[in-house]
């Protein structure tokens, strides 16, 4: 392994860490989403972690050099940047722990300043840049045919990654074999790893067909989608996890995302931070889920209030107590899918 860079976990798809490459500088008119550049740690900033290719996390220092992907995040809580706004003269930002790597153009005061870097070149091999689409996922596309249960959200942070866990655990107890993956959102590796964790037999994401992120132009993510589910059609489980990151309403195609596998949705659970925002996702889509969990339901006022205003069914999951209710709902939809 070469121990001069830190290989965040963008680069998780590649064979970075184990076979050599060189550094050069390239004029931004070459850059483009997914490019693997090298980075000099300028400033720490409060979050001086990254996250590792292996999930775990690593804290960096000053005149650390990482391997980071040029992308787009915008985030509604955290913060927004993108590569195209870089001037590579200038100081860049770590825009995520997985090593996503633009300008920041936003950022929420209740974040920590984030991890400022320098840009040192491209990855090259034989005259040519690296990108993420070097190592995507490739096979036969197929038809995606497997019953899936699609958890989606009003924003980000509002549930949907505790509640993929939660739905997991209790299809492993009834004994189905699970995919656990995420469709849209911004690269990190610990979400579909706790996914694992929970019992799912494999895991896959959007970066495995080479994007730091879902936010990218729609014809081409359409392209990329079908292949990652056609990857996870071809493990031949019996039931799917899928959470779209963020919101659909955000600029990730979780919406494209939703359509892509409507027909094989056989529960829908939406994770909601307000009683009034499931109101709006459902009047946005045309589209009443079959349950709403998530923050907005940590109290009998939340869970009232989402019942009368939007006559859906209202549960907090975190509660094991409503398990046996949960898992009766799943196992009737599962088994009219």
């Amino acid at each position: 392994m070469n121990n001069t860079y830190i290989y965040p976990s963008l680069t998780r798809i590649s064979d970075l860490a184990d076979h050599p490459f060189q550094v050069d500088a390239l004029g931004k008119k070459h850059w483009s989403t997914g490019d693997y550049v090298a980075l000099k740690v300028n400033r720490i900033g409060g979050g001086f972690e990254v996250e590792l290719a292996s999930g775990r996390m690593i804290q960096v220092f000053r005149d650390d050099i990482l391997i980071g992907a040029l992308g787009v995040r915008h985030a509604t809580l955290e913060a927004t940047g993108s590569w195209k706004k870089v001037n590579p003269r200038r100081p860049l930002h770590v825009l995520t722990g997985a090593g996503l790597v633009g300008l920041m153009t936003s950022k929420s005061i209740y974040v920590p300043e984030l991890i400022e870097v320098n840009y040192l070149g491209h990855v090259m091999r034989n005259g040519r840049k690296v990108n993420m689409q070097d190592f995507a996922l490739q096979g036969p596309v197929v038809d995606y045919q497997m019953p899936t249960i699609v958890i989606i959200g009003t924003s980000m942070s509002a549930g949907k990654t505790t509640s993929a866990k939660i739905i997991i655990r209790l299809l492993r107890r009834t004994g189905l074999n699970v995919v656990g993956c995420k469709l849209t959102g911004a690269g990190r590796y610990k979400d579909i790893l706790s996914m694992q964790d929970s019992g799912a037999e494999q895991i896959f994401d959007f970066v495995d067909v080479g994007l730091p992120s879902s936010i990218h132009p729609a014809a081409r993510y359409r392209e990329k989608l079908i292949q990652l589910l056609s990857a996870i059609q071809h493990t031949g489980k019996e039931i799917a996890v899928a959470e779209i990151g963020a919101s659909p309403l955000e600029p990730y195609n979780g919406d494209i995302a939703f359509e892509q596998i409507r027909s094989q949705i056989c529960f829908t659970v939406l994770c909601a931070s307000d009683p009034y925002a499931v109101l709006g996702v459902m009047e946005s889509f045309q589209e009443k889920p079959d349950l709403v969990t998530g923050i907005a339901t940590n109290t009998l006022g939340g869970i009232e209030l989402i019942e009368s205003l939007c006559k859906v069914k209202a549960m907090n999951i975190i509660d094991h107590r409503n398990w046996k209710e949960l898992t009766t709902m799943i196992d009737k939809a599962v088994k009219q899918a």
